[in-house]
């Protein structure tokens, strides 16, 4: 189970963001909130976790007044960043108390398994002895040439074997009731138990998420009482959270769909059953692995169509992937718009470019958008099979007394467990700057005007066709031919 530090991280890394643009870049400080509020996916934008959606109005009420932020920079360092800081190094360390405790009641139950195994083992093999010491007094009895003191050896000894194996059978069953008495205490009381610190812990978070957030608004207040309005609306923000609801949700959203293991039967070897492959959940590896929720061995290699995983993140896999296989068809597909329209601006401008030398780039493009699509509809079928198999069966939670109703996107799991980094790795900046050496009319689609002399930002490199994409700073963004600026260092 991992615990959701995302929100405060991205919290931390928001303020310092804010205090470095108070401190140096204020006026660009409504561009920054404007950016990070557009940031992710449309399933992150639409999250169902109050802390996320509060950070996104926080985030909205920032853009109202974002110019008037120099003098709050040192509060928020000291009286957020640092504390919340300090704050998710408890966090973590707490959550890693909770997953050993976890780890030490498996490896407990695992060892009883094993003892249970060998006990039985034993008792196979001592009864299966005794059995043949019966036999052979038996036939020692009935032997005609064999004298009467190799009768009473022969029966001392099948009596003796015999009751080896009484006291093994009993053994076997004494640790087969501790065993079971154990496996119901694992699932039914020790991991409920570490479940629910877990849950506690992070409600705690969310809490002290909350916290910040109206701390955040209260140093506002303090200097900036004229814009009063946005800070309540804040606090507002903070105050929508319902840490419950969002431990429910996160819980919601990582039920495995797998029952709980039932009692190991006794195999009673004294009626002559023989030792058996079992159907329980002891035996079959397989299924074995399943036993035992926080093992990392054994696992089965990873199929295409993530067969090999539970029911709902079988789902959630397919939907990542549909997902990420759509951004890059839907960039493709800019892509080879954007060497058409180059073409018809070739073709229009001879004297800018030869229009045949993008035809390698156009077909390689093209058989690139046919093969994601091609994949796309191979994990749309996978999607739809594992849609259709989920509605006729019924799978039941092991955390909680309800069972899943819809499926949820894989962008809802996982996107909201990265690291905030990674989330904001994908904002298009400049890649340099460059001064406008001539004026050029921009008359053709996808290009723009400039003008000479004015300073310009870099946002895509000439790529060997001769065009360079610029942002003017009006906001007015396009292409220009490569030879009209100078880059400057």
């Amino acid at each position: 189970m991992n615990v959701d530090l995302k929100s405060n991280r991205a919290f931390v890394n928001f303020c310092m963001c804010v205090i470095i643009k108070l401190c140096f870049y204020a006026p660009s400080n409504r561009n920054l909130t404007k950016r990070y509020a557009k940031r992710g996916s449309k399933d992150e934008q639409d999250c169902k976790f109050s802390n996320y959606a509060s950070f996104q109005e926080i985030l909205n009420e920032l853009n109202d007044y974002a110019g008037q932020r120099e003098l709050i920079a040192e509060n928020m360092m000291t009286a957020i960043c640092v504390e919340l800081t300090k704050y998710l190094q408890d966090i973590k360390q707490e959550r890693k108390t909770h997953l050993s405790d976890a780890k030490k009641a498996q490896q407990t139950l695992e060892s009883s398994f094993k003892h249970l195994e060998s006990t039985k083992k034993r008792f196979a093999k001592e009864w299966a002895e005794a059995d043949k010491a019966t036999q052979q007094a038996e036939k020692t009895e009935n032997d005609l040439n064999a004298t009467r003191l190799d009768v009473e050896k022969a029966k001392q000894h099948a009596h003796a074997r015999t009751h080896t194996a009484e006291e093994c059978r009993n053994d076997y069953a004494a640790q087969l009731q501790k065993y079971n008495k154990e496996q119901n205490f694992f699932y039914y009381s020790e991991i409920p138990q570490i479940f629910n610190k877990l849950q506690d812990m992070d409600e705690r978070r969310i809490q002290r998420l909350a916290e910040g957030y109206c701390q955040f608004s209260d140093i506002e207040k303090k200097v900036l009482p004229i814009i009063s309005k946005c800070l309540e609306g804040i606090s507002t923000a903070g105050g929508k959270i319902d840490e419950k609801q969002d431990s429910i949700l996160f819980i919601e959203q990582h039920k495995s769909g797998f029952e709980r293991p039932g009692d190991v039967e006794f195999e009673d070897y004294t009626q002559g059953i023989k030792p058996a492959t079992s159907d329980s959940s002891l035996h079959p590896p397989k299924v074995r692995a399943k036993l035992w929720p926080f093992s990392k061995k054994h696992k089965p290699p990873p199929a295409e169509d993530f067969s090999h995983l539970p029911p709902e993140q079988r789902k959630k896999k397919l939907q990542a992937k549909i997902d990420d296989i759509t951004k890059e068809l839907q960039k493709t597909q800019d892509q080879s718009d954007a060497l058409e329209k180059m073409k018809g601006v070739y073709e229009q401008n001879p004297q800018m470019g030869d229009p045949s030398s993008l035809e390698p780039q156009i077909t390689e493009t093209a058989q690139t958008i046919g093969r994601l699509r091609g994949e796309l509809a191979k994990y749309e079928t996978w999607l739809a099979e594992a849609v259709g198999g989920e509605e006729s069966s019924n799978t039941v939670n092991n955390n909680a007394q309800h069972s899943i109703s819809s499926v949820v996107t894989a962008d809802q799991s996982q996107n909201i467990y990265t690291e905030f980094d990674d989330e904001f790795d994908d904002i298009e900046s400049p890649i340099g700057q460059c001064t406008a050496l001539y004026t050029f009319e921009g008359n053709s689609e996808g290009t723009i005007s400039i003008t000479e002399g004015e300073l310009l930002s870099v946002m895509e490199e000439d790529k060997g066709d001769g065009w360079m994409r610029v942002l003017r700073a009006n906001g007015e963004e396009g292409y220009i031919p490569s030879s009209y600026v100078k880059l400057t260092p």
